[in-house]
Formats: structure tokens, C-alpha cells, sequence
């Protein structure tokens, strides 16, 4: 097997070729995907650390049409919570009642109300205010070829209009974290036709994907990391996330902290433990 990708996640190592991905991780027709579309999906899940084997994206193909990725919305607020800067968010519905427009947290729709959008703010402890996102929901509501909406934006519309705010909102705010991927309800794709079990390779019938070794994978694999330990004692020692990264690309010439190697991610800790004297140290 050629053209094999190996890469770490918060959930384990995943390996990918396009083979993996025609045979196992295709929604729809995999036939008809093409070699540009695999390696596009392959070469976004690797820089964005997803697992699609645990449905945390999706390569979708129908006919002729452009393939559609797509990653779970667990995904953006899994990460969100555990990014070092963020302090929370917010996320509700717009309704008029009458003349008047009213935002309500949540997704609740009285009788006497009329959906017209949602709405989402995301906080950063680095920022004095929010940032908020208005979305419209004649904009994303979705209707079939009857000119009736899906069946999720028929059933649960104020749900889906307020994922789809809340999702633009931290894409937003985090956008080295979340740029590039888009959740369902935004690209016109039914939830509920997605499948949502965990994808195996491995079948009672079948040997597992065999890999051939490369230079690349010769290297000794990377201890398991605690990182929301790391980031609490860092920020305890008043780092902020941009010094943290900025102290990492000076000395190690490394954009994500994801490529230390053992021992440079042992100096790093050791250098941010230091507490003012490291900091000025390495500073000089």
C-alpha cells in the first residue's frame, strides 16, 4: 500500500491512505470519488488532527457533484473547551413576536413566535469583548426538490439554525483551530443521513490494513500528553497561549507544539516551570 499518512490525535495514531479511505470512509458513492478529493480530506484530517474513524469528518459523493467535507460539531466544541484562551459562549435563537425581535438563549419557540435566525457569542480571556454571530435561517434552511424543508430543518429548525450560528462563531474566533471546516447543517447536508458508528477496518473475514514502512515512520513514536494539565500549569505561571507558541518557534523553529519531539517538549515544560528567570533567559 502507497502513499500512507500517519498521524497523532488526542485519540490515538490514525493511518490513512487513499485506499483506507475509498474502501472504508466514503458517505455515499466511492466510486465515483476522485484521487484530488482523497487527498484533499486525507491532507485536512492530518493537519486538523481528526479521526474520521470515529466520525470526527466526513468525505461525502453523490454522482458527478463535488465531493463535501464535513467534520461533527462535538468537534468544535470539544476543542473549544479546552483551548487555553477561550472562556465560554453563548448560543440561542432569534424569534419575532409581532414587530418586536427578540434573542433567546437556547433554541425554545413559543407558539406565537416565528423563527427568523439564530445566534451565538464566544468568549476569549484575551479579548475585553465577545464576538457574536447573527445567522439567518432563510439563508441555511434547506428544502428538497418539493421546495419543503429537510427533514432536521423541518422537525428541529431552531436547533439547527443555532448550531449553525454557534459553529460560525467559534470558527471565528478560533480560526487557527477551526479554519476550513464546516459542519453539516451549513453545507446543505441532511444530519441524519450521516452514519455515526464507529468505522472498523478490521472485519471477522478480513486482515487489517497492511502499511509499508517509511523513514518517516521509523522515528519513535511520541509519549501519550497531557494537555490540558500542561496548558493550566503554563497559564498558572502567567504564560499566555502566543508567548507559549512564540518561545516554541524561536527555539525549536516549530509552528504547533504538536511536532516537539520528547525531549524538546521535556525543555519546553522545564523552560515555562522556570517561572520570570527562564522567561527572561529566554527572552535574551
Amino acid at each position: 500500500m502507497t502513499n500512507v499518512v500517519r498521524y497523532e490525535t488526542d485519540r490515538g495514531e490514525v493511518v490513512l491512505s487513499p485506499q483506507i479511505v475509498k474502501q472504508y470512509l466514503v458517505s455515499g458513492d466511492h466510486r465515483a470519488v476522485t484521487d484530488q478529493e482523497v487527498v484533499f480530506f486525507i491532507n485536512l484530517c492530518r493537519y486538523r488532527g481528526l479521526n474520521p474513524f470515529l466520525r470526527e469528518a466526513y468525505l461525502i459523493k453523490f454522482g458527478d457533484s463535488p465531493a463535501t467535507i464535513i467534520v461533527g460539531k462535538d468537534v468544535f466544541t470539544k476543542r473549544a473547551a479546552n483551548h487555553p484562551d477561550c472562556a465560554g459562549w453563548q448560543a440561542g435563537v432569534i424569534v419575532r413576536r409581532g414587530e418586536e425581535l427578540i434573542e433567546r438563549e437556547g433554541s425554545l419557540v413559543l407558539d406565537d413566535e416565528v423563527l427568523v435566525g439564530g445566534w451565538a457569542k464566544v468568549y476569549r480571556n484575551s479579548w475585553k469583548e465577545p464576538l457574536k454571530v447573527a445567522v439567518s435561517l432563510r439563508e441555511y434552511e434547506r428544502k428538497g426538490k418539493d421546495g419543503k424543508p429537510q427533514r432536521s430543518w423541518a422537525e428541529m429548525p431552531a436547533t439547527m439554525i443555532r448550531k449553525v450560528a454557534l459553529v460560525q462563531a467559534l470558527r471565528e474566533a478560533f480560526p487557527d483551530e477551526f479554519g476550513g471546516m464546516y459542519v453539516a447543517e451549513e453545507m446543505g447536508i441532511e444530519p441524519n443521513t450521516l452514519p455515526t458508528n464507529v468505522v472498523n477496518v478490521q472485519d471477522e473475514n478480513s486482515e487489517p490494513p497492511q502499511v509499508e514502512p517509511t523513514h518517516e515512520e521509523e522515528k519513535p513514536k511520541t509519549k501519550q500528553r497531557n494537555w490540558t494539565k500542561f496548558w493550566v500549569e503554563v497559564k498558572n505561571r502567567g504564560y499566555s497561549s502566543e508567548e507559549v507558541h512564540r518561545i516554541a518557534n524561536e527555539r525549536y523553529g516549530v509552528t504547533s507544539l504538536k511536532e516537539l519531539s520528547d525531549e524538546q517538549f521535556e525543555e519546553l515544560y522545564s523552560i515555562l516551570m522556570g517561572g520570570e528567570n527562564a522567561r527572561v533567559a529566554q527572552m535574551s
